[in-house]
């Protein structure tokens, strides 16, 4: 006779955002005290960055080895999610969520090697800041200039059992960096120049204490009548954005979320190649963000807004995300009048958001 199914373990997740507020202070002191109350921690894995008071934090916890990588004549160290399966904790303390593991690694994010631990039942607290999540990758680029590329989807950390809030105004972090207890001296004047300067530290930090009432608000509210989302996937960059705020929105309403992308008959194979290989990247894209993804064929003369607007009023859509069109063209659109004027004539009873692209909506 087959045994219960494991339960899955309880994620926490420490969200900042910013290095140096104290995101892997709070986990390790937490883990200190459950520890202290007789539970079974172990530190799976850590990153000191020289800071004393939270190395500190881990004496008298359990460490468990990293595993060695190599990797173009190098060796590099990684979480060794193995070993800590095989030590099989209660609980297990794991810094830098976001993190992109080296080529030759089981998983290549550490998000993924935390929802192994999970899966086994073991309770993982972790560490990660704001400007890592999916759908904010486009707004932390325009308030800090920077692109971030380890990011982790909005739905992993909807996966988390709780989400904690290490937070510093800006002023007392910048004066902790001045202070040399962030990062060494060359490496904090880099941060100047980039995140570290006050109003993006500002606009950073309110995003997070934002994100965090939200998630606290949508697990309290019971959902009445479900908003149903449509994102139109076609072959031009701005996709990528769009597809970012059509699930963050989707999110928010806790709406269920689809994307199409409209192709003529007999489908994808009949467009040229870098059209129908950037509607491919797209939809995977999309899917990795848990967006359920259609490719729909245009019948016989029925054109693109038609074949969207048949399929939103059959399938109960409520909203309809397409992007504004630009004054450069894609190969394979619709030269005709703008496919949004269009969709909004055929649309009268969904709603309908035109997204204007932000400068350059980076890569998926």
């Amino acid at each position: 006779m087959a045994g219960a199914p494991q339960a899955e373990g309880r994620l926490q997740i420490v969200l900042g955002y910013a290095a140096g507020v104290g995101k892997t202070y709070r986990m390790l002191e937490e883990g200190r005290q459950l520890a202290a109350a007789g539970h079974d921690v172990v530190i799976g894995y850590f990153e000191p960055h020289g800071r004393a008071d939270t190395i500190a934090k881990t004496e008298g916890l359990e460490t468990v080895p990293r595993r060695a990588v190599e990797y173009r004549g190098r060796s590099f160290e990684e979480m060794d999610t193995d070993a800590i399966l095989t030590r099989r904790p209660r609980i297990c303390l794991v810094d830098e969520f976001p993190h992109t593991n080296v080529p030759g690694s089981p998983r290549a994010k550490r998000w993924e090697d935390v929802l192994v631990l999970l899966a086994a039942g073991i309770d993982v607290i972790t560490t990660m800041n704001i400007q890592h999540l999916e759908s904010l990758n486009d707004q932390v680029r325009e308030i800090t200039g920077v692109q971030v590329r380890e990011t982790v989807p909005d739905w992993v950390l909807k996966r988390a059992d709780e989400l904690v809030v290490a937070d510093l105004p800006p002023g007392a972090l910048l004066n902790r960096l001045d202070r040399g207890a962030v990062y060494a001296p060359a490496k904090a004047q880099q941060a100047k120049e980039h995140f570290f300067k006050e109003p993006a530290l500002a606009a950073l930090r309110e995003l997070a204490l934002r994100q965090t009432a939200h998630e606290v608000e949508t697990r309290q509210a019971v959902a009445e009548d479900k908003e149903r989302i449509l994102i139109h996937i076609t072959g031009d960059p701005s996709s990528v954005a769009l597809i970012r705020r059509g699930r963050r929105v989707a999110d928010y309403l806790r709406a269920d979320c689809f994307a199409a992308a409209i192709v003529p008959e007999p489908g994808l194979e009949a467009l040229p190649a870098a059209t129908r290989q950037a509607i491919e990247r797209h939809l995977e894209f999309a899917r990795r963000l848990h967006v359920e993804t259609r490719v729909l064929l245009r019948h016989g003369l029925k054109d693109e807004a038609e074949a969207l607007a048949e399929f939103a009023h059959l399938n109960g859509i409520t909203q309809i995300f397409v992007a504004k069109p630009g004054r450069r063209r894609f190969p394979g659109l619709d030269p005709r009048r703008p496919l949004a004027m269009r969709v909004i004539r055929l649309a009268r009873d969904i709603q309908v958001t035109v997204v204007a692209e932000r400068r350059s909506s980076g890569s998926p």
